[in-house]
């Protein structure tokens, strides 16, 4: 990787270091476009971000799991030079599962049939419920979900798409496949699932698209996230996600490409209704193309702020969901589930039903801090033992029901200041309430702890700027801003990934098909860019 450069034209110009912009880099290098990617941190990944936290401790800072990914079409067209550079990802046969407050958890293997049969055991048929999801998704509906999220929204091959679909599927078919997209997650689950634990165990996996049980297109979400857990694995990188990071960044520069680091991009330079290129440290970068892995607020604020009114009206009302809370534990031993299967999960949720996961996520909408979390488990040593010294362990915790803005305590045992600013007083405060609720499942957790590292969402968005209140997802994914209608509606040619000015694309976790690390917008626009 390179800091600084003399060249100053390029075919195209990468504006920030996220997957997508690395994806979008490097097949567009790859292509023998000269490619320059500009990054305002010192580091390249964007989410991406291994940091030895506590000697001989490999801790993934955010993002951490890899499924989107490795089962996309980016991985597919570069994994041959991914494995090159020496990238690796790891799995154990293990993906997901659930553990209650009292103890009693279930884990689930890499295995749809196997799962069928454990989810059963909790509860007679709805394993079986279980297994008729998947067909659905995976069989009956597969060929129009994954369609839809992995076409650009506005192109012939998507007409193409749903008028196949609908000669298969007729009106009524396409109908009901627009109702069913539409349910809320609880709707669905009281119809088809009956006990509280296997509840509490898909519900939390709504929340990893920014959106409640309660919201619409949350079954679809929740189910399509759960299920493609289940049956495609719950990779990590071996290492941690910056080899990712550093191999993309190899495969760009190896094929004529430049990754400049500390070097924040102040405005897009126009030329009528093109782009010139951008402006950056006071210099102009002449471009092609430039494309933006930011926010709409930052994109037609920042770097675009003549574009029409209309659009920059749309990028203003953008929103933003919940925040994100992590504590990252560095432990001397391994936790000390009920059931040491457990220590074989990837990645398993604390819940003990679908109404504390609502409740949760509705207090948390409220500006309150939840007096009860819903706690995503990471336990990256299940998979790759090197991140940690022998015989110790690590967790990797998530807490997607916190608010941006402080208004309250639920359980009213908390003060929060009158600005309703994060304070490091705050997050101290609520992650040992958190680590209260671990404690229930893991006995004897406290005095295992050698290294604690916590982020508040305050601090999320400082370490990355796309993040904003500290959303992980850079922008709830509700039906008004989804699919065709993200990041807003159409307006003067801003629509997906195009924008007002031809030869400026917006990519991104606010851009078609949202968030997730599978690189997927950055190559459609790569894809576009000839």
């Amino acid at each position: 990787m390179t800091d600084s450069t003399n060249k100053k034209s390029y075919a195209v110009i990468v504006v920030g270091s996220g997957i997508n912009s690395l994806v979008c880099a490097a097949l567009l290098a790859q292509k023998g476009k000269q490619v320059l990617v500009l990054e305002r941190n010192d580091r390249a990944g964007g989410c991406i971000r291994t940091e030895e936290l506590f000697p001989g401790f490999t801790h993934e800072l955010l993002s951490s799991w890899y499924p989107l990914f490795t089962s996309g079409a980016a991985y597919a067209r570069l994994k041959d030079d991914l494995a090159a550079e020496g990238v690796e990802f790891l799995e154990n046969g293990y993906t997901t599962g659930v553990v209650g407050s009292d103890g009693k958890g279930l884990a689930l293997r890499h295995d749809v049939g196997d799962s069928i049969q454990r989810i059963n055991g909790l509860q007679a048929g709805d394993g079986d419920a279980f297994g008729a999801m998947c067909s659905q998704l995976f069989e009956r509906d597969a060929g129009l979900t994954f369609g839809l999220l992995g076409t650009e929204p506005y192109s012939r091959g998507l007409l193409g798409l749903l008028f196949s679909q609908w000669r298969k599927r007729r009106m009524d078919g396409m109908v009901q496949y627009g109702r069913e997209s539409l349910e809320s997650f609880r709707r669905w689950a009281d119809r088809e699932l009956k006990d509280d634990r296997v509840r509490g165990m898909m519900a939390p996996w709504v929340l990893h698209s920014g959106l409640g049980p309660d919201d619409a297109c949350s079954a679809l979400i929740g189910k399509l996230t759960f299920a493609a857990v289940v049956a495609g694995g719950m990779p990590v990188v071996k290492g941690g996600g910056q080899n990712l990071v550093r191999a993309l960044c190899a495969i760009i520069e190896k094929a004529g490409g430049r990754i400049q680091l500390n070097t924040e991009v102040e405005e897009i330079v126009l030329d009528g209704q093109k782009a010139r290129g951008v402006r950056a440290g006071g210099q102009v970068y002449e471009a092609s193309h430039v494309v933006c892995n930011v926010t709409p607020p930052q994109l037609y604020g920042r770097l675009l702020p003549g574009a029409p009114e209309p659009v920059r009206e749309q990028a203003n009302a953008y929103r933003f969901g919940r925040g994100d809370m992590q504590i990252h534990l560095a432990l001397d031993s391994m936790p000390n589930w009920s059931d040491p299967e457990l220590l074989k999960v990837p990645l398993l949720h604390l819940s003990d039903s679908l109404e504390d996961v609502s409740m949760s996520v509705a207090q948390a909408n409220n500006g309150l801090i939840p007096a009860k979390f819903t706690v995503a488990i990471g336990q990256p040593c299940s998979l790759d033992p090197s991140r940690a010294p022998e015989g110790k362990w690590i967790l990797w915790m998530q807490m997607q029901d916190m608010p941006s803005k402080l208004r309250g305590d639920a359980a009213g045992k908390i003060d929060v200041p009158a600005d309703g600013k994060w304070t490091e007083e705050v997050s101290k405060a609520v992650a040992e309430r958190i680590i209260d609720q671990l404690e229930g499942v893991m006995p004897g957790l406290r005095q295992q702890i050698v290294g604690q590292k916590v982020l508040s969402p305050a601090d999320l968005e400082s370490i990355n700027c796309n993040l904003v209140g500290g959303d992980p997802y850079s922008g709830i994914c509700s039906p008004d801003q989804f699919f065709w209608m993200r990041p807003f509606a159409a307006s003067n040619g801003a629509r997906s990934h195009a924008t007002p000015y031809k030869n400026v694309y917006h990519i991104g976790a606010s851009t078609h098909p949202g968030p997730g690390l599978a690189g997927a917008s950055g190559f459609m626009v790569a894809e576009q860019i000839r």
